[in-house]
């Protein structure tokens, strides 16, 4: 399976993609794609790293696995594809980013043009099997991605990682935090927000203050 992925990282994860793990992974993946649905589509598979390039990279936000419904994942997290039904965590980040800043809710919920503007939207496995949320875990994905995330902490200064929900805070020990700034919350999932640990965390308008104070363009989310 070709790797199509942005030239910006492909220099900085070359070593990576030689690495057994990967090679192992590649042959996982393939054969997957090869006999059951999975999603997303194979030129999706790394559009975080295409939207948004590693010299781009402002802000990071972690999601776990992409969506398992028929044309919903589109290789970012939390993101679907134009015309798709938002999912629940989508709807209610809209809904704190109405609340935050004032935005109307939007009637897309792709989030191409926040990817576009520095936000690396990087789920931790990039490929599920059709209806099976979790199906493709613990297959090399995550030390992939784990990777990228300590790659970015190491070679750069002044990201802002945004870590919503328990899975992605243990992502937290991967950042340099005298470099980078992290930013927490509940998850953006009905259960989480419903026990009131999503609204109200205010984290669009954190992320803009910070960019502010070190000079950069804030994000139009």
């Amino acid at each position: 399976m070709d790797i199509h992925i942005h030239s910006s990282w492909e220099k900085q994860l070359q070593s990576e993609f030689q690495k057994p793990y990967f090679k192992d992974l590649m042959t996982f993946v393939r054969q997957e794609y090869a006999t059951q649905i999975c999603y997303p589509k194979t030129e999706n598979i790394y559009s975080a790293f295409n939207w948004c390039t590693y010299d781009d990279v402002k802000i990071v936000i972690i999601g776990q696995d992409p969506y398992h419904g028929v044309g919903q994942a589109n290789g970012l997290c939390f993101s679907v594809n134009d015309g798709i039904a938002h999912p629940p965590s989508l709807r209610n980040i809209f809904k704190e980013l109405e609340n935050d800043l004032g935005k109307p809710y939007p009637s897309s919920g792709n989030l191409e043009p926040w990817a576009k503007q520095g936000v690396l939207l990087l789920n931790a496995t990039l490929t599920v099997r059709a209806g099976a949320a979790g199906s493709h875990q613990k297959q090399g994905w995550e030390i992939f991605t784990d990777q990228v995330i300590r790659t970015i902490s190491e070679q750069k200064r002044n990201v802002i990682f945004l870590l919503w929900g328990g899975f992605a805070k243990k992502k937290a020990k991967l950042i340099d935090t005298s470099k980078h700034t992290i930013i927490t919350s509940g998850h953006p999932s009905p259960l989480s927000a419903n026990r009131g640990y999503w609204f109200g965390n205010k984290c669009f308008s954190q992320v803009n203050s910070q960019l502010e104070q070190i000079g950069a363009s804030p994000i139009d989310w």
